[in-house]
């Protein structure tokens, strides 16, 4: 245990020096705020129901950028554009370790293989949280901001509201991430993981989803996909159903999204530990 909190504490101490690991947050962060509030709030400004707002009027804009709307709104997100960019780190943490042969290194000379990639999945998990928490602030903030300028209700969202949206963001994000992370296991680099990775995210899912709508007898395995999952679940936390964000859906309940992604996050977390562990890393 002790040999697996010195590889957490390294692995943090390797992200947090590391450049690509803070613009990706950055990205992340900031998407976040353009298309949850930025984009929502010059539709409102602007007086009409434009194609920017997908319809939605002005009253029910308003009330998706006040604070008590955040658990929902700071998911809608992380179902596509957020899940791609964690994707795309954990393919860069993993795969990295190919290419500048610094797993050849740490396994040849450090602790066990298990625990030294033990340790960098449950820092990714830590950075998920960290990030989750850290986008729900600073959305509350600018929730808050918006409220007090337009004299609406400054009214936090309900504990179980609350709690609720950042597990649903947490379970997204984590899914997506440690899928980066065993692509870029398999793939011993980073290109192509990162590649590969965004393709099926961005492409592959949304070509499959459009198959199954004419093609049925394929519909219960796109229905269980990763992204089918990662967007019922964040089309749960929604309350405006006219609203329509890419890669957000209402396939699958609540219950059966959680259960799906988990089971997830367990194999692409067991198949990097066994990849590691078993394979020779040259």
């Amino acid at each position: 245990m002790t040999d697996l909190m010195h590889c957490v504490r390294a692995e943090f101490e390797r992200l947090r020096k590391w450049p690509a690991f803070w613009i990706i947050l950055g990205a992340w962060i900031v998407l976040n705020l353009v298309f949850a509030y930025l984009f929502n709030y010059l539709a409102y400004a602007t007086g009409s129901a434009t194609r920017m707002s997908d319809g939605v009027p002005r009253s029910v804009l308003l009330q998706q950028m006040l604070p008590a709307a955040v658990p929902e709104v700071f998911t809608q997100g992380m179902a596509m554009f957020g899940g791609a960019l964690m994707l795309v780190l954990g393919a860069l943490v993993t795969g990295s370790g190919y290419g500048w042969g610094s797993w050849k290194t740490v396994l040849t000379q450090g602790p066990s293989r298990i625990r030294v990639i033990g340790g960098t999945v449950l820092a990714l998990v830590g950075v998920v949280v960290g990030l989750v928490l850290t986008a729900f602030v600073v959305d509350t903030g600018v929730a808050a901001l918006i409220g007090a300028v337009q004299h609406q209700s400054l009214a936090l969202p309900g504990i179980g509201q609350l709690l609720l949206g950042i597990i649903t963001g947490t379970v997204i994000l984590a899914m997506w991430t440690l899928a980066g992370a065993l692509i870029g296991v398999l793939a011993r680099g980073p290109a192509l993981a990162v590649g590969l990775g965004l393709v099926w995210v961005l492409v592959v899912e949304n070509l499959l989803r459009g198959v199954a709508a004419i093609f049925s007898p394929i519909r219960p395995i796109t229905d269980h996909l990763p992204g089918t999952a990662a967007g019922s679940l964040a089309g749960a936390m929604r309350s405006v159903k006219s609203a329509t964000t890419p890669g957000v859906l209402d396939i699958l309940s609540r219950p059966a999204s959680f259960v799906l992604l988990a089971a997830y996050i367990a194999v692409f977390t067991a198949g990097t530990v066994w990849l590691i562990h078993r394979r020779d890393i040259a």
